[in-house]
């Protein structure tokens, strides 16, 4: 592995296992807007990005906020858990005294509750979420603001995502990219996006640094 002293982590479906939850979610709230979503349809149409899910289902874009409201309401019903391995592997890394960031298309008010609800509020010097950027991913908009806020260089820098759209924005960015399969649909197709590292588990990961 090349030398680097910054990771940078996607969350959902990376550091939290939010697959689940988040399918029901989705199940729930598009049922309340009149389109029904199963499993098979959830898995063809999956995207980090959820308003691209959102056209394919032809929802009108003046009902999306809607649907994101609805969304938070189901979400917040259920409970994510770290992935495993997640918190012995951040505990490795601050440790070791890497700098550690996530960057993620999820909203703020989420996922900075779901930092401070698994204690890890310390852990990262950056956390860069939908809201903190005009373009999603795969764009490298999010990866390459949080390099500039920790004053690093992308070259000694890693992303570690669960999706092609995660390994196309470290692409784009010029870091080292590292696939770790989760369990949300787009995690099937990581091969076909030839990242630079490819492991099992975070610990995995953590072990080979």
């Amino acid at each position: 592995m090349h030398p680097i002293d910054t990771i940078l982590f996607d969350w959902d479906g990376t550091l939290i296992d939010s697959a689940q939850p988040a399918f029901l979610a989705f199940r729930k709230a598009l049922d309340e807007l009149g389109i029904p979503l199963d499993s098979g349809i959830y898995e063809k149409i999956y995207s980090p990005n959820w308003y691209s899910m959102y056209e394919e289902l032809h929802l009108p874009q003046e009902r999306w906020q809607e649907a994101d409201d609805l969304w938070i309401r189901y979400y917040t019903r259920e409970s994510s858990q770290l992935m495993p391995g997640g918190q012995s592997a951040l505990n490795e890394l601050v440790r070791r005294e890497y700098a550690i960031g996530v960057v993620t298309s999820g909203s703020c008010t989420r996922v900075q509750q779901e930092i401070k609800v698994f204690g890890l509020a310390d852990f990262f010097q950056v956390v860069i979420c939908s809201e903190d950027v005009v373009n999603k991913k795969p764009h490298p908009e999010g990866l390459k603001t949080a390099i500039e806020r920790m004053r690093k260089r992308p070259e000694l820098c890693c992303y570690v995502g669960d999706s092609p759209d995660d390994i196309e924005m470290g692409q784009r960015a010029k870091v080292l990219t590292v696939a770790i399969p989760g369990r949300y649909p787009s995690s099937k197709q990581l091969p076909r996006s030839h990242p630079d590292l490819c492991f099992d588990t975070l610990e995995q990961f953590v072990a080979e640094l």
